[in-house]
């Protein structure tokens, strides 16, 4: 995986940027640590961080269809960006991603007259685009976020994978745009300014667990959407759609859905286990990571290989901790027996609550957003530990939203609120809002806005009403808004380890049928996930293919919310704290006084939560020096 990032501006000359596009670039290094380079030219300037896990010698990047290469991190010769000693080239790519079906698009490539000179999936979706223009993501499985360049059109395109799985985000100009993987590296320009608006507050204090699509909470960074495309031209900068879900009556019956599914998923991971560097899985005893971990040791072994590699985490003290309705049991034996019946040499990453404290500061750093405190800490930490061995990881993110796994998609009374499911009964830290905040950014009516513009997105199935209508808004619901920040959450805390997370139940094929599968043969009986433990338990052991639903782990310890619950105290003692230019000091005070926890952003249960936010809130407008709107 990689960092890329770049700048279009019609109306200037920006060969002579080479150090601001560098300084971009570098922001991105922790994405990108092999190799860097800068591509300029009289209207555009790319850069690129890169992670080699395919062709590690070659597809050195930006990569032009040029027969010569120019030197890494050197600018190129003419006014049209001629590459040093050979003719200019007609496209530039600035990638970051990986192309699982890419031996197959090259077949198609070559027989169309195409001529490689790498093995890297870089040049496949370089020459895919001379081959196809625009249409050309429509043909890709994979993984991505790229900016390719016409120099002959002056045009550059935007593009991000059919789910959002790597993150891409831009500014506009006005004669151009400035864009990269992270909002890092359009910081790192001086022509944007970290500025919060009455919207991004509302992002930030409304909507933290489900953000707006392409919201990117500083005022004027926005994100591409997932399954869009951005032409940026002389005439401004317009959106496209290339992918989306499209709504049919399922014909299958049971056992077909059952092999359907199986099949889908085996040829996803085996697709998706193609690395030239180590690999591994993360584990936590659930069926998702455990299916996942399964189909990857099942074909590993077809293909004479060795065994599979796999990762968790866990707690000091975990196991004194009582169950609640979001973790309902602990992780440590299921993953046992998953790795005793499937054969993985495993690791379990054990973090102390001291090393959470530390990495607090490294997530902030990766996220350029407060995020979800602990929760981050120790993903952090466990992603740091199992890069010191591998380079890839695949993960079972996504199972919940494609299968319905979550508690909201089984609550009758979550189902029949006129709001997102998961918002249902709960407050969300935009109830500590200062009252002059509160009125200019009205979090209530932003949240029912917001609410009204996703039911209006879900593609409708012809005379399907009652729960079958609702349960089907309620899938789009977490697929479009639920999931898009967990899988943000993973690349972003991965990357700013050098590590690659792939996402097997994300294969758009996957998506595409599951969509169309009624809620019966998805839970069958009433058993959540029964479709997807069906289709996988004659590889899992009974009682990991059976066991119920239980959320990512939190820290149970004392320590980490005494120094939370002290920092948050400093806080309520710092006049010029910036934190209080938006929520309400006497509310803090109050709640901190009675032992009340602050309102979370994250629908789990967790204690500290909203202290978490609250100082992590303050932290990100100090760091990043944010002005207020």
């Amino acid at each position: 995986m990689c960092g890329i990032t770049g700048w279009i501006d019609h109306r200037a000359d920006l060969r002579s940027e080479r150090r601001t596009v560098r300084a971009m670039a570098d922001t991105l290094a922790c994405r990108g640590p092999d190799a860097h380079g800068v591509w300029l030219s009289r209207h555009a300037a790319l850069g690129h961080r890169r992670l080699s896990v395919i062709d590690v010698e070659g597809g050195l990047q930006p990569f032009t269809d040029s027969p010569v290469d120019s030197p890494v991190d050197s600018p190129v010769g003419g006014p049209r960006g001629d590459l040093a000693g050979g003719p200019a080239p007609r496209a530039v790519l600035a990638y970051n991603g990986e192309l699982y079906n890419h031996g197959e698009l090259r077949e198609q490539l070559t027989a169309l007259g195409h001529r490689f000179r790498t093995r890297s999936d870089t040049e496949v979706v370089l020459r895919a685009h001379l081959q196809w223009g625009a249409d050309a993501p429509r043909r890709f499985n994979g993984i991505f976020a790229y900016g390719i360049w016409d120099e002959t059109a002056a045009e550059l395109l935007l593009v991000r994978d059919h789910l959002g799985i790597k993150p891409l985000h831009y500014h506009a100009l006005p004669s151009g745009v400035l864009f990269g993987s992270e909002p890092k590296a359009v910081l790192a320009n001086p022509l944007f300014r970290a500025e919060l608006d009455a919207e991004g507050v509302a992002e930030l204090f409304a909507l933290p667990a489900a953000p707006t699509a392409g919201n990117a909470v500083l005022r004027g960074l926005r994100e591409v959407r997932p399954g869009h495309l951005l032409r940026v031209g002389r005439g401004g900068v317009r959106e496209e759609r290339y992918w989306h879900l499209e709504s049919r009556p399922h014909t299958d019956d049971a056992a077909t859905t059952r092999e359907t599914v199986r099949a889908l998923l085996a040829d996803a991971v085996e697709r998706q286990l193609v690395s030239d560097v180590p690999l591994c899985t993360l584990l936590s005893g659930g069926v998702d990571s455990s299916a996942i971990t399964a189909l990857a040791a099942e074909a590993r072994q077809r293909a004479g290989q060795s065994k599979v590699t796999s990762y968790s985490v866990d707690f000091p003290g975990s196991t004194d901790r009582l169950p609640d309705a979001w973790r309902t049991s602990l992780d440590a034996p299921y993953v046992r027996a998953a790795v005793e019946h499937i054969g993985t040499l495993h690791t379990s990453v054990v973090v102390p609550d001291d090393d959470l404290l530390t990495a607090r500061d490294a997530v902030l750093a990766a996220r350029d957003r407060p995020g979800w405190g602990e929760m981050d800490a120790s993903l952090h930490l466990l992603f740091r530990e199992v890069r010191r061995h591998s380079t890839v990881a695949l993960s079972g993110e996504a199972a919940d939203e494609l299968f319905g796994g979550y508690p909201y998609f089984h609550d009758a009374a979550a189902l029949a609120a006129d709001t997102f499911p998961w918002l249902h009964g709960r407050r969300t830290p935009a109830a500590l809002l200062r009252a002059d905040v509160r009125q200019r950014v009205r979090p209530d009516e932003y949240t029912a806005d917001a609410y009204r513009t996703s039911l209006a997105e879900v593609p409708r199935l012809d005379g399907e009403s009652g729960h079958d209508r609702r349960i089907r808004e309620v899938f789009h619901l977490a697929l479009t808004r639920w999931l898009p920040p967990l899988l943000d959450r993973v690349d972003r805390v991965s990357m700013s380890v050098g590590l690659e997370v792939r996402v097997p139940f994300c294969d758009h094929r996957l998506v595409e049928y599951l969509w169309n599968v009624p809620w019966a043969l998805k839970a069958p009986d009433g058993r959540s996930k029964g479709l997807l433990r069906d289709a996988v338990r004659d590889l899992l052991p009974p009682q990991v293919a059976d066991r119920p639903k239980s959320g990512y782990p939190s820290t149970p310890a004392v320590h980490y919310t005494e120094v939370l619950t002290a920092r948050a105290r400093a806080l309520l003692d710092d006049p010029q704290a910036p934190v209080f230019d938006l929520v309400d000091r006497d509310l803090v005070r109050t709640a901190l006084a009675e032992g009340r926890p602050l309102p979370s952003p994250r629908t789990a249960p967790n204690p500290v939560g909203g202290l978490d936010h609250l100082v992590q809130v303050d932290e990100w407008l100090r760091t990043y020096r944010v002005g207020l709107r």
